[in-house]
């Protein structure tokens, strides 16, 4: 299978985000799903993309829920103890994916399906000063059998109901909204509905590093392996950027909305917008485009069809004259089956 395209040397640098110099921390809301009994993890196992037997009291792993035809619905990480396990699920409808669970659950499986329940998922940097150091593939309960929430490994947290934060993470500066969304784009993370709306498979998001090819049947498993026989990705996610004047921004605004066609330089099909942002200010020593007005940045996710994928840029619609063109970058921590 071709490895995935970079982006060339001479291609600008993406846009300038860093970490702030003070602490911050992320908070996002999640959905917690337990299930109870010896079947539970066997059962996960066939409904998702991970290898989930492997997996030992203790051990969390990341994994996608799939349909039959290998589209992600949700992405989902799996806690396994010694009674069954939790699922967390950061992305997609948790009510829906319990139901997905049930409508396969067997009476002779040795799983009980809680309720869902709402929960906050938080993220800090530096890595949190939660309650105690925790390896990189391991949780830990917070309160009484996780009556808190949980730790996965050393900058995650679960939280239920009312917990409160450690005075570590109190003491953080939460990420404004814009600069949560920026630095979800810079990471290439895919979200609902803009990336994961159930049209998508793992592989089109760069979700490999979710899915064993080799643990034996489970639901879109048939497809995801025919797509790495036949080299059959067909699209990928890429991030973009294009910079310059305010004015300029604002005329090309409603063509580079989430849905919105994109075309090479020679006017083929590229694919389509599916994520924008707009920030004030263009990256450090590259002036603006023609135009006036303050300068603009925006940036945004897109899936690229895979003809397309050599192209430093493209086109929005059908590659108008004077259509902005937009950089493309490969996002961090996209992976591609084989990398």
């Amino acid at each position: 299978m071709e490895s995935t395209p970079q982006p060339s040397a001479s291609q600008p640098t993406p846009w300038p985000l860093s970490a702030p110099e003070a602490p911050w921390r992320h908070e996002q809301a999640a959905t917690l799903l337990r299930l109870d009994g010896p079947d539970s993890l066997r059962f996960l196992h066939g409904q998702s993309s991970q290898d989930l037997q492997l997996a030992r009291p203790g051990q969390w792993r990341r994994s996608c829920c799939l349909s039959p035809t290998a589209r992600v619905t949700a992405l989902v990480e799996v806690l396994a103890d010694a009674a069954g396990a939790w699922l967390v699920i950061t992305a997609g409808d948790g009510d829906q994916v319990r139901q997905q669970l049930d409508r396969v659950l067997f009476p002779a499986d040795q799983v009980c399906l809680g309720a869902t329940e709402p929960v906050r998922l938080i993220e800090g940097w530096p890595a949190a000063e939660a309650t105690r150091d925790v390896a990189q593939d391991q949780w830990q309960p917070l309160g009484v059998e996780g009556s808190g929430g949980f730790q996965l490994g050393p900058s995650l947290l679960v939280l239920r109901g009312d917990t409160a934060l450690s005075s570590e993470l109190a003491a953080c500066s939460p990420l404004a909204p814009e600069a949560a969304e920026a630095w979800r784009i810079q990471r290439g993370q895919a979200a609902a509905p803009a990336e994961l709306n159930g049209d998508t498979n793992p592989f089109e998001l760069g979700l490999a590093s979710r899915v064993s090819l080799s643990k034996g049947c489970y639901v879109g498993q048939e497809t995801l392996a025919r797509l790495v026989t036949y080299d059959g990705i067909k699209q990928q996610l890429r991030r973009w950027h294009w910079q310059g004047p305010a004015d300029v921004a604002e005329q090309w605004l409603e063509r580079l909305q989430p849905g919105q066609p994109l075309s090479t330089t020679d006017g083929e099909r590229a694919g389509r917008i599916t994520s924008l942002l707009r920030l004030n200010g263009t990256q450090p020593g590259r002036a603006a485009e023609n135009g006036s007005g303050d300068a603009v940045l925006l940036i945004g996710l897109a899936l690229v069809r895979r003809g397309a994928l050599e192209e430093s840029a493209l086109l929005t619609g059908s590659g108008e004259e004077g259509s902005p063109r937009l950089l493309l970058s490969v996002p961090e921590g996209f992976s591609l089956p084989g990398d």
